[in-house]
Formats: C-alpha cells, sequence, structure tokens
C-alpha cells in the first residue's frame, strides 16, 4: 500500500514539472495572437487615418509600407513617402513633398506614445510655380502622445536642417541651421472642442542666403505663443481652419519672442488677428539693441549710389518706381551740384533718424535699445507711420 503511495506522488510531481511550461506557452501563443491583431488594428487606423486626412485635402501615401517589432513594440515602415495638398477649388495640386523613408515606433506597454525618424533627403515641389526644393537633414525625428485621440503634446527636432532650390540640377542655399525645434502642447484646463494650443520655436545657428547679406550671417531665435480661435483638432483644409479662428474672434499671442544675431537682440510681444479679409491684424511691441550695426548693414546708401531695384522698392516703398527715384536725384544734382549725392550719403543716417522718431530710448539685457510699435493693419506692416511691407491674404 505504501509503494502505490510512493508512485502516486512521483506521477504527481511529474505533471508539476509540465504545468510552467505550458504556462509560458500559452501566454507566448495569447501575447502573439495580441500582437498581431494590434498589429493589424495599427494598419485600420493609419487607413482611416489617411482617408480623414484626404478629405481635408492632404493626400498621404507610401509606395511600401510595412509592420515588424514583435513582440515589444511595432515599427511602421512607410518607403516611398508622399503627401500632397490638394485645392478643392482647382485642378492644380499646389504642393507635394516626397521623403525616402519614415519610420513609426510605438511601445506595446505605452501605445500612446509614438516617436517617428525621418530619412533625408525630402523634395518639394510647389505646382503653382513649378519650383522644386530639396531639404535636408542629418536627423529628424517627432514624437506624439496622447493618440489615439486628441494628442497632448507633439514636438518636431531637425538636426542640421538646410532648404535648398533646384535651379537645373544645382542646388542654390536657400536656408539653414544647426538645429530646428517645433514643439506643440494643449494649454492646461483647453478644453477639447475649443482648444487652446501653445507652441515653442527655436532656431540655433540660423541663417537665410540669397536675401541681404545681414540675413546670412547666423542667428539665434525662441519664439513662444498661444493659438486661441480653434473650434477642434481634427483634420481640415488649413483655409477653413483660418476662416473658423477669424470668426471666432481667435488670436495668435506672441507670448515672447527673441532673435539675436551678433551684438544686435531684439524681443517682441504683442497678439495677432485676422481680418475679415484673411490678412493680419494686430500689434507687436519691439524692444532692438545694435540698429546703429545694423542700419549701415542694410546697405542704403550703397543701394541709391548703384540703383535701387525695382523688386526692393516694392518691398521699401510701394508705389514708387526706380527710374522716378534715380530722375529724382538727377534733378537734385542739376538744381543745385551735390546735392543728390549728399542725400545719398546721409541715407543710412536719415533712416536710423526715422527710426528713433517713432521709438523710445530702453534697456535690454544691460544694452542700450529703442522701442516701438511693430503694426499690422489687414496684411499692412507699418513701422510707426511707414509702410515697410505687405503681408499675402492666408485664405
Amino acid at each position: 500500500m505504501s509503494n502505490m503511495t510512493v508512485a502516486t506522488g512521483r506521477r504527481r510531481s511529474r505533471w508539476g514539472l509540465f504545468i510552467a511550461p505550458i504556462f509560458v506557452l500559452v501566454l507566448a501563443v495569447a501575447w502573439t495572437c495580441f500582437w498581431f491583431y494590434a498589429a493589424s488594428q495599427a494598419e485600420i487606423a493609419a487607413d482611416a487615418w489617411r482617408a480623414q486626412e484626404a478629405k481635408a485635402g492632404r493626400i498621404y501615401d507610401c509606395a511600401k509600407r510595412s509592420i515588424a517589432g514583435f513582440p515589444f513594440r511595432f515599427e511602421v515602415q512607410c518607403s516611398g513617402a508622399s503627401v500632397a495638398l490638394v485645392s478643392q477649388n482647382a485642378s492644380k495640386t499646389p504642393f507635394t513633398a516626397k521623403l525616402d523613408n519614415i519610420l513609426v515606433v510605438a511601445q506595446v506597454y505605452d501605445p500612446k506614445l509614438v516617436i517617428a525618424e525621418f530619412s533625408a533627403p525630402a523634395t518639394l515641389t510647389d505646382g503653382v510655380t513649378q519650383n522644386t526644393f530639396v531639404v535636408n537633414w542629418s536627423k529628424g525625428r517627432s514624437s506624439v502622445v496622447g493618440l489615439p485621440a486628441v494628442p497632448d503634446r507633439a514636438s518636431l527636432v531637425f538636426d542640421d536642417p538646410s532648404l535648398n532650390r533646384l535651379d537645373g540640377s544645382v542646388q542654390v542655399p536657400l536656408a539653414r541651421a544647426k538645429q530646428v525645434e517645433l514643439h506643440g502642447r494643449l494649454a492646461d484646463g483647453s478644453k477639447s472642442d475649443h482648444p487652446v494650443i501653445e507652441t515653442v520655436l527655436h532656431v540655433a545657428q540660423g541663417s537665410i542666403q540669397g536675401v541681404h547679406p545681414l540675413l546670412a550671417e547666423p542667428f539665434e531665435a525662441d519664439t513662444r505663443a498661444k493659438i486661441t480661435g480653434l473650434k477642434d483638432l481634427t483634420p481640415k483644409p488649413w483655409p477653413q481652419r483660418f476662416r473658423e479662428i477669424q470668426a471666432a474672434g481667435g488670436q495668435i499671442e506672441i507670448v515672447q519672442s527673441r532673435i539675436q544675431q551678433g551684438e544686435m537682440i531684439a524681443v517682441a510681444a504683442g497678439t495677432l488677428g485676422l481680418s475679415p479679409n484673411g490678412r493680419l491684424d494686430g500689434e507687436l511691441q519691439m524692444t532692438v539693441t545694435g540698429l546703429e550695426r545694423v542700419i549701415p548693414a542694410l546697405g542704403i546708401e550703397k543701394m541709391l549710389e548703384e540703383g535701387v531695384p525695382q523688386a526692393t522698392l516694392d518691398r521699401l516703398a510701394p508705389g514708387v518706381k526706380s527710374q522716378d527715384l534715380n530722375n529724382l536725384f538727377g534733378a537734385l544734382d542739376r538744381a543745385v551740384p551735390g546735392l543728390g549725392k549728399v542725400i545719398k550719403q546721409n541715407a543710412n543716417a536719415g533712416v536710423a533718424a526715422g527710426i528713433n522718431s517713432i521709438g523710445t530710448e530702453s534697456m535690454l539685457e544691460g544694452k542700450k535699445a529703442r522701442s516701438f510699435p511693430l503694426k499690422f493693419v489687414d496684411g499692412a506692416v507699418l513701422l510707426g507711420p511707414v509702410k515697410v511691407g505687405q503681408i499675402t491674404p492666408l485664405y
């Protein structure tokens, strides 16, 4: 009798050895089924998102799409990525972009955080002007928190970005930077049906080529802004979005903006809105140090000596013709020999005096500065009473 009891105990103990492996096997099978099911749902969600974006006039596509990352994360790879912005009121595609590869990663244990990496270069084509641009970078990535619902925050970062325009087979430099960062999040207490967005833009060692030598020098820029007047964050065409903001009395509040280039520092704050015509309205209060260096660098005296290009005049003094200006200086020289030359040589001083007349003395970061308003009136940009530019409508 005792021998039978011992044998039965041995058989039970052997079964116990198999319980843990069987449990692990069942768990592995269940996890595998879950992963593949979740992967299929991710593809369905991606297709639904693409369809929703298409209604807003943004067509996303992949030449080849694959999902990997088993067992603990999802890796969605899109090769031959492209996006086209389609105007609903025109047959032409106003903008297209093509990218070599996009890798999107999400961890199984934290699916609300999505991280993406972008492979350079990207080719951008303006369907209206037929201009083609090439964007390069050493590392590009983004992150979004809060999916699949309305995202709580998102970030976009590019290291060593550069923008070139294609002129035949030659790439003409337009802009570059050491790093560009753009961050956005829902403001505290913001509601999903009327969201308020807070954004931060940082540009490190940025420069712009082909416009003016002053802009080609490296600069640092930091801007914090708050956007109100949004109804929701569902995908919509930008003109519709801007119309909603204008109708709701929405604004872009520049909480703080700072640009530094060498000894020159400029800060600005204020509020901008949209007029019924879709143009910017509002005012920024600016404080600038180093104007005594910036104004001579503008080369106004040299432009007057060599003749002002009409395109430049159109920006500085809309309606004034280059030939009329040259005729004026010639007439001054004939009436009083040397008067035209004197005016040209004192052009920079005249501009400096003009800015000083509309500004007030102040201090900025321990340096002497000038403060003055920069106004936007239905798209017109006014420095005091002087019109210095015109911004095209946003819709």
